[in-house]
């Protein structure tokens, strides 16, 4: 832990996994009203929505966006299309290496329709478009030379497995965050996937499945990997370690809840964040906790802007106390 985190600081964080365009929609109802049991072999249902925001987007950006924005140095290595030239334009802006992202002519950027109930509940639609063409890309390759670690977010499922076994043949530490591909990957695949990697990081949701997939306990999974990290969405998170302790981190206090979108990848961000910093897993879990309330009080995923002394007063506030005082 301590050798990994003094390469870190030093080094990038490689971040694999989706580009995309989010189209997100809120729809001033509950969705519960409109599903009948009974005629959910039949669905048809329009929604008719009050708000619609199309904003940057994909786990990679996402988790790099604020990653950079508290300081980190993040390198995206991901397939995008050609109408991505604005966007590249805003990821350099914000100090996050892109000479890992490959451009595809003959494609567009991948796109996400999200619409939002008023419990935060969402149905999702997502388009693939140059994001199949991330299993051509290398991460040995593509990585630069400063790679100390590499984080492999939700992405084209063959890429996610070719992008795990690359940085475990060349050494270099993992974290495997499947989120909601653990539905579109079998078993054989994690566990492929996830083999070696000095990380997992889910929901608790996302947990269950995989277990229930690759029909691995807890116990065992505890084994295979330093450390999992499990979010619970406004409940925290938790850290279970090898050793068989577990740390729970209390979430941070959102003051309003605009929209829950990318919320999970600013927790990632955030923990990478702390964990460039030098900071310990669980100050660098609290920093995902701070970093996700800040994402859930604005619309989209790389909507939310503060300073350093902001967040970590911020942090303070809900934590009692700041690891930069």
């Amino acid at each position: 832990m301590s050798e990994l985190l003094e390469n870190l600081t030093d080094g990038q964080v490689i971040i694999t996994g989706s580009l995309a365009f989010d189209n997100i929609m809120e729809f001033p109802g509950y969705f519960k009203d409109h599903i009948l049991p009974e005629k959910v072999h039949v669905i048809n249902i329009s929604f008719l929505v009050d708000k619609m925001t199309r904003q940057r987007g994909g786990c990679a950006a996402n988790i790099a966006y604020t990653t950079a924005l508290l300081g980190g140095s993040p390198r995206i290595v991901a397939a995008a299309g050609n109408d991505f030239a604005t966007y590249r334009e805003w990821l350099v802006s914000n100090h996050i290496d892109v000479g890992g992202i490959r451009i595809h002519e003959d494609e567009i950027t991948a796109c996400c329709y999200i619409t939002t109930d008023r419990a935060d509940c969402q149905i999702t639609g997502f388009f693939v478009g140059a994001m199949k063409r991330a299993n051509e890309l290398s991460v040995i390759e593509e990585g630069g030379d400063r790679a100390a670690l590499c984080f492999v977010a939700p992405d084209d499922p063959e890429a996610m497995v070719r992008h795990c076994a690359e940085a475990r043949q060349a050494g270099l530490p993992f974290l495997f965050d499947p989120s909601f591909q653990v539905t579109a990957m079998d078993g054989d695949a994690l566990t492929t996937a996830s083999e070696g990697a000095w990380a997992l990081v889910v929901n608790d949701y996302e947990f269950t499945v995989l277990q229930e997939k690759t029909g691995k306990s807890v116990e065992l999974l505890r084994s295979e990997h330093e450390l999992i990290v499990v979010t619970y969405g406004e409940k925290g998170s938790e850290i279970l370690q090898r050793d068989g302790s577990t740390l729970k981190i209390p979430a941070a206090k959102a003051t309003e809840v605009i929209d829950p979108t990318g919320a999970g990848d600013s927790f990632r961000g955030g923990f990478l964040a702390g964990l460039q910093r030098g900071f310990d897993l669980e100050t660098s879990a609290r920093m995902g906790s701070v970093a996700a309330v800040y994402c859930v009080e604005v619309y989209g995923p790389q909507s939310q802007r503060y300073t350093h002394e902001e967040f970590f007063a911020r942090f303070r506030d809900n934590f009692g106390f700041s690891p930069v005082d």
